[in-house]
């Protein structure tokens, strides 16, 4: 065992055993960026809050998202408790490095700092990072190494968030929605494309190791996380490029028409993400990874696109005369 990940090992037993007392509030802390929470938090912000805010964090998240599930499988590194029975207090059946957990927390939480540009929120915001990744410690589903990937990768996103809206964001406002449509549905493609061919040079994982037994499972949900990363990037896409160009929804109003309209929205979404799972077949896998993407497809475009234009046909919101030019995050 290399020093480093020894290292991890004996501060995880440390912790467990001088604090179990913590293990819920841990277990809370990295509950708060599963998908499932955020699928509930951002389309409220998005439809009912800061219009600007949501779009940018409904991209950033699930972009972020694939660049992750992409690493995982290229490194295809086993978490502690695969190798170090006893230590698991949560069951993860994906690869270990980078820290989905770590990468998303440092996406989320930090560009909402950066967003308000207020000191205490930068303050709790760095502090829920801390939170999150010392948790994944803590429940022994990731040593140190990976933690720290997936906060570098979480800031090297942003970054290059900031140098396209710096640098890109005028030109690709001067393009008409036919280009601007091809430049954002390009990204997952290039991603997917990235991503098969990790696969191809990678070749069949190594099963001589002691945690064989996970190595199927890990493959597997893999490919589906990356379908749906990949399905929802192209929803978010055209959906939010067709909404600022034809809708143009605005989130002023009364508190109970941005209530009703997040109750009306939300609850459509769930049984969308939630049905669809129901009703389409899981087997053969290259079928069920095809309904994935066409899946969260459908529940993606639904949040940015047919939402809206639901709310202005129900009156629950009102339309800007104005069309976006560009989407501005």
């Amino acid at each position: 065992m290399e020093p480093f990940s020894e290292f991890s090992l004996e501060a995880t037993k440390w912790l467990q055993e001088n604090y179990s007392q913590l293990n819920p509030l841990f277990e809370a802390v990295s509950s708060f960026v599963r998908f499932e929470v955020y699928l509930a938090i951002i389309p409220l912000i998005y439809w009912s809050l800061e219009k600007r805010l949501g779009r940018s964090l409904a991209y950033l998240v699930t972009f972020s998202n694939m660049i992750n599930e992409i690493l995982k499988a290229a490194f295809r590194d086993p978490r502690p408790y695969w190798t170090e029975a006893g230590i698991g207090l949560d069951d993860e059946k994906t690869y270990a490095v980078p820290s989905g957990h770590a990468q998303t927390a440092t996406v989320l939480y930090l560009y909402l700092a950066a967003w308000f540009r207020k000191r205490w929120i930068w303050l709790i915001a760095l502090t829920l990072v801390f939170l999150t990744c010392l948790s994944r410690l803590y429940l022994g589903v990731h040593d140190i190494e990976d933690i720290l990937a997936g906060v570098l990768v979480g800031v090297l996103i942003l970054i290059a968030f900031y140098l396209w809206m710096r640098f890109a964001s005028e030109w690709f406002a001067n393009r008409i929605l036919g280009q601007r449509l091809l430049v954002a549905i390009a990204i997952p493609f290039t991603l997917g494309a990235i991503y098969v061919a990790v696969l191809f040079i990678l070749g069949e994982p190594n099963y001589g190791v002691p945690w064989e037994s996970r190595i199927d499972i890990a493959e597997q949900i893999a490919r589906s996380n990356v379908a749906r990363a990949f399905g929802g990037l192209i929803g978010l896409s055209i959906g939010f490029l067709l909404e600022g160009s034809r809708v143009r929804f605005l989130v002023d109003g009364p508190v109970w028409k941005r209530a009703l309209r997040y109750l009306v929205g939300i609850s459509v979404t769930f049984l969308l993400w939630a049905g669809l799972s129901a009703v389409l077949p899981d087997e053969p896998e290259w079928l069920d990874i095809g309904l994935t993407i066409v899946r969260y497809l459908i529940v993606s475009l639904w949040i940015a696109y047919y939402a809206p234009m639901a709310f202005i046909y129900l009156r629950l919101a009102d339309a800007s005369p104005v069309p976006e030019s560009t989407i501005k995050f």
